[in-house]
């Protein structure tokens, strides 16, 4: 059974910085795609970026690019995504998610973690 864990979720004051981490209890995490979404108050849940198994390759949604940044290490079964120059827009819940690739990722992944809350304030 995979299990995803999110952490590093709060508040944050607009411009500012966070670190969210999700840990994969699976061996074959090295060779999954990684991802994260985030679901508003209100609205869908919104693919924010990817990376494939190697880290070589990356995606990211147009509204987070040069923003955030989603990385891995293999030897930690861990995926990162670093949130810097943070808007309230970019208030909600932070789902970890993997999958076979990142284009699977992309278009719905097959698990999923259990989500934890960014609080960006004006």
């Amino acid at each position: 059974q995979v299990q995803l864990v999110e952490s590093g979720g709060g508040l944050v004051q607009a411009g500012g910085s966070l670190r969210l981490s999700c840990v994969v209890s699976v061996r074959a995490f090295s060779t999954s795609a990684m991802g994260w979404f985030r679901q508003a108050p209100g609205k869908e849940r919104e693919f924010v970026a990817a990376i494939a198994w190697s880290g070589g390759s990356t995606s990211y949604a147009d509204s987070v690019k040069g923003r955030l940044t989603i990385s891995r290490d293999n030897a930690k079964n861990t995926v990162y995504l670093q949130m810097n120059s943070l808007k309230p827009e970019d208030t909600a819940v932070y789902y970890c998610a993997a999958d076979r690739t990142t284009a699977q990722i992309i278009n719905g992944p097959q698990y999923w973690g259990q989500g934890t809350q960014v609080t960006v304030s004006s």
